[in-house]
């Protein structure tokens, strides 16, 4: 699964650092067109993700997540390979919604392996994983931005829909699902509204998903508009492998200390790991704000890496702590929701913010963020102790 992992990140990162370059091929369009289709075009595989997401979930509960991970792959390899064919920009902003209904492969990876992993290795185990995905998502902006500089951005998205087709293809001969036995599967809600009163019920599990959310706006808000910043520190001609550089800079950071962010959690707590994290993370992006040379950049997303990439397996390993096996499928395709939705409010946060204050704005509003998510988690951990005290 790691393996397969890594090729789905890779395959999927090629096209992200030229989001906005490729737009800028299709017309002869202004700078602030580019920048708004940018988000929309970004974002909108999140939004209808978002949507989806619950549903995978529910399904994976009741019929395993093995059929899932086919269908999410091949969906995804055929909407990319169209994306390079396409030659308007709404095209591509509706192949861009079509993939979100079929984009759920890593969560799924990771939904499957959280349900087959004893809750004392969670950490650790689920950290490993988001390795793969770290390392492909590190190797592939730089992968692409070098194809899109020598070989054009068509060709670019057609390999990049054939990478997703063999990982898909290894899943298919090469993974095996171990099935609950029918007495888990019974236990399985009949209803969303049963599951839902289920995660109200454990209040700590709905704010948990809204930091996720709060994390992943502020860490997409500058995605999109990164290969503009990019090209304002430097006059370089090969802005796509610079922003691909720039891309992977942060997986780099991500895949030094990841599985050690999963491991610190399974030892002393994942919330309090957690709380460090957003710290780290709200430091180390606002002087991002402040660079006037690509260097500095790329050495600030580098350690910003470092910190950001813990965040994501700890948080799926404490859902995987306070959920029901049962219904741990659809809980963490709730918190995925979460998460596609900061997806899709991020992009369009971060060209609102750009184009009235400038790119440099949004590291300041991230930082804001990552601030006041850590707020929500230390507000709601400190009054979970009292309740805890109180009750004996």
């Amino acid at each position: 699964m790691w393996i397969c992992n890594f090729l789905i990140a890779a395959s999927m990162t090629m096209v992200l650092p030229f989001i906005s370059l490729y737009i800028g091929t299709l017309g002869d369009f202004s700078h602030d067109y580019i920048q708004r289709w940018s988000g929309l075009v970004f974002g909108v595989t999140f939004l209808s993700a978002f949507i989806v997401s619950p549903i995978w979930g529910r399904i994976g509960d009741k019929y395993g997540f093995k059929p899932i991970l086919l269908i999410t792959g091949y969906g995804i390899a055929s909407s990319v390979f169209f994306m390079g064919v396409i030659h308007s920009v709404f095209g591509l902003f509706i192949l861009r919604m079509v993939m979100g209904f079929v984009t759920g492969f890593i969560p799924t990876s990771i939904a499957l392996i959280s349900k087959q992993t004893p809750k004392k290795e969670a950490g650790k185990t689920l950290g490993t994983l988001q390795m793969g995905n770290v390392a492909g998502s590190l190797f592939g902006p730089i992968l692409g931005g070098m194809m899109a500089d020598n070989v054009g951005f068509q060709y670019t998205f057609i390999i990049t829909s054939v990478s997703v087709m063999i990982a898909t293809t290894v899943v298919l001969f090469g993974i095996k699902e171990i099935k609950q036995h029918e007495e888990v599967k019974t236990k399985i809600p009949r209803t969303q509204k049963e599951v839902i009163k289920q995660i109200l019920n454990r209040k700590m599990l709905v704010w948990v998903m809204l930091i996720a959310l709060l994390i992943q706006v502020g860490n997409f808000s500058i995605q999109p508009l990164l290969a503009l910043y990019v090209s304002d520190l430097t006059h370089a001609t090969s802005i796509a492998f610079l922003s691909g550089l720039a891309f992977s800079a942060t997986g780099f950071g991500n895949l030094l200390l990841t599985r050690q962010w999963g491991k610190l959690g399974d030892s002393i707590g994942y919330e309090k790991v957690l709380l460090l994290l957003l710290v780290l993370a709200a430091i180390l992006i606002i002087p991002q704000a402040l660079v006037t040379e690509l260097w500095q950049l790329v050495g600030l997303r580098f350690l910003y890496g470092m910190a950001v990439g813990g965040m994501i397996p700890c948080i799926t390993a404490y859902i995987r702590i306070e959920a029901p096996l049962e219904m741990q499928g659809e809980i963490l395709g709730y918190n995925q929701s979460f998460r596609f939705l900061g997806n899709v409010i991020g992009p369009a946060l971060g060209g609102f913010v750009a184009g009235h204050a400038g790119i440099s704005s949004v590291f300041y509003v991230t930082g804001g963020l990552f601030l006041v998510a850590f707020g929500i988690l230390w507000w709601n951990l400190r009054h979970e102790q009292q309740r805890f005290k109180e009750s004996f």
